[in-house]
């Protein structure tokens, strides 16, 4: 999959979010923090607020990808590069290929392959709904 194909498939960060929440919410949102689904969708942002222990939250909490400032889009790119079977990609072709420095995706793949041990479900749950559809 190409980045001109993901962005084609996940013009926006919003529907990255969305799609993000399908995997880890199969069963509806609920509070990270303390289980409960008793929330309220924060309007104007995606976040959700949780009327039982009082704090805000997104999908991306709990996960590598919490309080990531880059594109969703760019994330999932280099997850589908780094899983294929594909000639391995220097980190500095994939900095240019992302539009990002090479300290930054440098930073992107060894988030990215620590997931792949600590985040593992979550990481092949993303790669089977990208390439499925």
């Amino acid at each position: 999959m190409t980045l001109k194909n993901l962005y084609k498939k996940f013009p926006t960060q919003v529907e990255c979010i969305r799609f993000l929440e399908s995997i880890v919410w199969e069963e509806g949102v609920k509070c990270p923090y303390c289980c409960s689904k008793y929330i309220t969708a924060l309007k104007h942002e995606e976040r959700y607020h949780c009327n039982s222990c009082n704090i805000s939250f997104s999908v991306t909490v709990n996960t590598f990808l919490r309080k990531t400032k880059i594109d969703l889009q760019k994330w999932f790119y280099v997850i589908n590069v780094l899983s294929s079977n594909q000639p391995k990609i220097s980190v500095r072709e994939l900095a240019t290929e992302i539009n990002v420095t090479k300290d930054t995706a440098n930073r992107l793949v060894k988030t990215i392959k620590t997931a792949f041990l600590k985040e593992s479900s979550l990481i092949n749950n993303i790669l089977n709904k990208l390439n499925d559809g």
